[in-house]
């Protein structure tokens, strides 16, 4: 199953091993529940390497489920299950309007108190690639070269 998108709507995630970035991208309501799955998902995925840097793409997203109690619950389960306690993380959350840019901003909140963890909220695809040390403008972009990269085909 390399490079191929895991997906289990309205959420999914692909794994682009060579940049180091997991892609995660949401439409629709995100839910805590589908975010649980993705989760679990990706905690057995073969693929899974500690280090992976996240890139978490929320423009898609017209409502979020506004569980502030479970979401901090979410993040500390995520943390302990992907994250190394003596490694850094790092996540990018592109959001560039409305419902996505608000849960984004939580996001950004909730994992500001994790030691070693960078978070970072971005309105543009460029901006949000840039900060993961990618050249590409566009998402599609990034997804589009990590397809066609014969490594991992």
């Amino acid at each position: 199953m390399k490079n191929e998108v895991r997906q289990s709507m309205p959420g999914s995630y692909r794994i682009l091993p060579g940049q180091g970035i997991v892609y995660v991208e949401y439409r629709g309501k995100a839910t805590l529940s589908e975010a649980k799955s993705l989760l679990n998902q990706y905690s057995t995925d073969p693929e899974r390497r500690m280090g992976q840097r996240q890139l978490i793409d929320l423009s898609r997203i017209t409502d979020w489920e506004k569980d502030f109690l479970g979401l901090m619950k979410y993040q500390a389960d995520s943390a302990a299950r992907i994250f190394s306690p003596h490694g850094t993380m790092m996540m990018v959350i592109y959001a560039p309007t409305g419902p996505g840019k608000d849960l984004g901003r939580h996001l950004v909140q909730t994992w500001s108190a994790v030691s070693g963890a960078v978070v970072t909220l971005q309105v543009s695809e460029s901006a949000a690639l840039s900060v993961l040390g990618q050249p590409e403008k566009r998402i599609a972009e990034l997804l589009a070269k990590a397809s066609h990269d014969p490594r991992y085909a």
